[in-house]
C-alpha cells in the first residue's frame, strides 16, 4: 500500500497531470450525481414514499442543525453545507473499497476542500454585510490588530486542511499496518470503528465552515 502526500500520477493530458485521487474523487462526484438524479425522480406532495421520506428526513436534519447555528433561514445554506457534508463524506468512506485510497488523504484534496471553505466565509459575509461592512471586522477592536486578523483567517483555513489530511492518511496507514501484522480479521471492528472516524471528519469538516460562515455574517453586529 503507498502513501504519500501527493498522489501517484496515473496518466498525463498534454502537460496536465491525472493522479489517482482525480479519478477517484471524478468517480465519487458521478456517483453522487447520478444517485442525486435517480434519488429525487418521482417525488410528490401526497403520500411520500418510503425514500422521498428518507431524503426529507435527511434535508430536515441538515435545515435544522444549520438553522441552530445560524438563527435565520437555512434554504441558501443548505447546498454548500450538506453537500460538503455529503461528499467529504463519500471521500473518506471510499477507502473502504479494496484497491481504492480515500482522496481527503491527499494533501492536495484537502486544501482544494480547505480553499472552497475559506472562500464561502468570505462570500457569505460580503453578501449579508456588504463589502465595506465585513472588512470593517477585521480592523476590530482597533485597527492595529488587522494583520493578526487576517493571519488568523489564513492558518485556521490551513489547519483544517492539515487535519482533515493528517486524521484521514494516518488512519489508513493504521490499518494497513494491522492487516500486514495481524491478519485480516482483528481489524475488522477497526475498520467498523474507521466508517464512524470517517463520518464524523466529514462533518467536523462542514460544521467548522458553518461557524467560521456564522462568525462572518455577525462579524459587524458583535
Amino acid at each position: 500500500m503507498r502513501f504519500g502526500i501527493f498522489s501517484e500520477v496515473l496518466f498525463r493530458v498534454g502537460p496536465v497531470e491525472i493522479t489517482e485521487v482525480v479519478v477517484t474523487t471524478w468517480v465519487v462526484m458521478l456517483a453522487l450525481a447520478l444517485s442525486g438524479f435517480f434519488l429525487t425522480r418521482g417525488l410528490t406532495v401526497w403520500n411520500p414514499g418510503k425514500r422521498q421520506l428518507v431524503l426529507e428526513a435527511v434535508y430536515q436534519a441538515i435545515s435544522d442543525t444549520i438553522r441552530d447555528v445560524l438563527q435565520r433561514d437555512p434554504w441558501e445554506f443548505v447546498p454548500l453545507i450538506g453537500g460538503m457534508w455529503l461528499f467529504i463524506a463519500s471521500l473518506n468512506l471510499v477507502g473502504l473499497i479494496p484497491g481504492l485510497h480515500n482522496p481527503t488523504r491527499d494533501l492536495s484534496t484537502a486544501s482544494a476542500l480547505a480553499f472552497i471553505s475559506f472562500m464561502s466565509v468570505h462570500y457569505y459575509g460580503i453578501k449579508h454585510q456588504g463589502l465595506k461592512g465585513y472588512l470593517q471586522h477585521y480592523t476590530r477592536p482597533i485597527f492595529i490588530l488587522l494583520p493578526f486578523n487576517v493571519f488568523g483567517e489564513l492558518s485556521r483555513s490551513l489547519a483544517m486542511a492539515v487535519r482533515l489530511f493528517g486524521n484521514m492518511l494516518s488512519w489508513e496507514m493504521i490499518v494497513a499496518i494491522l492487516l500486514l501484522l495481524v491478519g485480516f480479521l482483528v481489524p475488522v471492528p477497526l475498520i467498523l470503528l474507521s466508517i464512524v472516524g470517517d463520518v464524523i471528519q466529514a462533518y467536523l469538516f462542514g460544521a467548522l465552515t458553518l461557524v467560521f460562515i456564522a462568525g462572518s455574517i455577525k462579524a459587524t453586529k458583535i
